[in-house]
């Protein structure tokens, strides 16, 4: 018999929204008869919905759970905004160079553009790597989001991951992009309204209040944004930050399928330019809110409850949510925790699905399968990513320190390599299908070396990895000349 860590009615309050959130999916996804309704929400869903989905879905349980936990720590301050700069500038720079090739043909996917302009082999490779980083990244997610759940009921750590796994491919499965889409925006409104009521009630909890708050901040130097060093080895600097971010923003919502799926869901180029550009404020504001959470919390626990340890600064804001909120707001809160998680997790089940079909499954048959084959199969592909990614989550649980740091790593190593191989294709006009591969495959090799031997920060993963892909394609098709497949790129 499991003691469960919370009042009996904020479990019932978290157990009653996630299945809402199922039954919505199961509602909406009603009447699906092709894959554009299935994986594109039939190309007709409203800007500001798509900007809301883009928010959410790269809000996962990491930014909710783990950017307080960088604010948190020892020297712990507001220097991860930095990146957000570096956001802002990426979106803008994907809306004038890769966003027109997308709308130029009825895609279902990023690397659709790829086989245009290369081939199929270079279009292939570029969604496996996708699907590869997506699903391990968003593994790590998983297993940050069980963790509370772990904290909430006291079941076992890979009990959590499986259900909540669970709970997300049932939605996902029945529900398509719309669901996700839709679940996303109801999704954002209660994770934002769950972090600016917890951040108000850890406030209320400190003797001194605000006042307390802001000597502590600035007497810690809490409050530091900005560092101008030129030391590679920092995450969290300011060129890191306006290069690094910009590459990172570059590749994951320039070239990641999980955004770009979002772009082809909208009306028009009009509406996708809207979301995306927004989205990049949006999400400034946000990380600004959470690392707020991250010093209110450092401050909680460094005047009020000294006497509490972490293992983890990943778990100090669930360990707050269970042990210090009202009844009721548990519930609320724990739900914003889990609407986090499941935006990500649901919105990487669906783009995995759309890739795997239309980059790996169409091309492999040998005539056009009807639209309800195709339906059938994303769905199965759906459920077994879902698979793929609560193994990852229990593995994570036994070997992950820093779920923000890990995850972003891993998105820096395919944005960089991705970016790579758009930009191959959109500023040279030489470079042919053996080059862009060779690039590539250059490209991982340097990652992995800067990885595992250097000490440079994951900021700078997308550049070096961009660079390294570019450099080398563009060298090699000096060697060996090939004609490129299409102008239109």
């Amino acid at each position: 018999m499991y003691e469960l860590a919370i009042p009996t009615i904020d479990l019932v309050i978290v157990l009653v929204y996630i299945a809402a959130v199922v039954l919505f999916g199961l509602w909406i996804g009603r009447g699906q008869k092709d894959l554009s309704d299935y994986l594109l929400g039939g190309r007709d869903l409203p800007w500001w919905a798509i900007l809301g989905s883009i928010v959410a879905t790269e809000t996962s349980t990491a930014t909710f759970l783990s950017v307080p936990g960088i604010a948190f720590a020892a020297g712990g301050d507001l220097r991860f905004l930095q990146l957000t700069f570096g956001f802002i500038i990426g979106r803008i720079i994907v809306t004038v160079v890769l966003l027109p090739h997308y709308f130029s043909g009825n895609m279902f996917t990023a690397y659709e553009v790829l086989d245009k302009r290369f081939g199929g082999a270079t279009k292939q490779t570029a969604s496996i790597l996708f699907l590869v980083a997506r699903n391990l990244g968003d593994g790590l997610r998983l297993f940050l989001t069980a963790i509370v759940l772990e904290k909430v009921i006291g079941l076992d750590l890979a009990l959590c991951i499986v259900l909540i796994g669970i709970a997300t491919i049932i939605y996902t499965f029945f529900g398509g992009m719309k669901a996700v889409v839709w679940n996303d925006c109801i999704q954002f409104v209660v994770y934002m309204a769950g972090g600016i009521a917890a951040g108000l009630i850890i406030v209320k909890l400190l003797p001194g209040g605000w006042q307390e708050l802001g000597t502590y901040a600035q007497a810690h130097d809490k409050l530091r944004l900005f560092d101008f060093s030129f030391d590679y080895t920092k995450p969290f600097t300011f060129w890191a930050g306006i290069f690094g971010g910009a590459a990172l923003s570059l590749g994951t919502h320039g070239t990641d399928q999980m955004m770009v799926q979002r772009y082809l869901s909208s009306r028009c180029e009009a509406d996708a330019r809207r979301a995306i550009i927004a989205s990049g404020f949006v999400v400034f504001v946000q990380f600004a809110l959470f690392l707020f959470l991250g010093i209110a919390l450092s401050c909680f626990y460094a005047n009020v409850s000294p006497e509490t340890t972490f293992d983890r600064n990943d778990e100090v804001f669930a360990t707050f949510i269970v042990d210090h909120l009202p009844v009721g707001l548990v519930g609320i809160t724990l739900a914003a925790v889990f609407s986090a998680a499941m935006s990500t997790l649901s919105s990487s089940l669906n783009s995995s699905a759309s890739a795997a079909v239309n980059d790996l499954y169409r091309p492999a048959l040998k005539a056009e399968p009807t639209p309800m084959h195709l339906l059938r199969v994303s769905r199965l592909l759906t459920v077994g990513f879902g698979i793929i990614q609560i193994i990852v989550g229990i593995a994570a649980s036994y070997l992950s320190r820093s779920v923000i740091g890990d995850a972003l790593a891993i998105a820096g190593f395919s944005a960089g390599i991705l970016l790579g191989i758009f930009s191959l294709g959109v500023f040279t006009k030489r470079v042919g299908q053996r080059s862009a591969l060779i690039g590539l495959v250059a490209g991982v090799g340097v990652l992995v070396a800067v990885k595992f031997m250097t000490q440079i920060a994951w900021p700078w993963y997308a550049i070096i990895g961009s660079l390294t892909t570019f450099a080398i394609g563009y060298a090699v098709s000096f060697i060996f000349p090939e004609s490129k497949r299409s102008d239109e790129f």
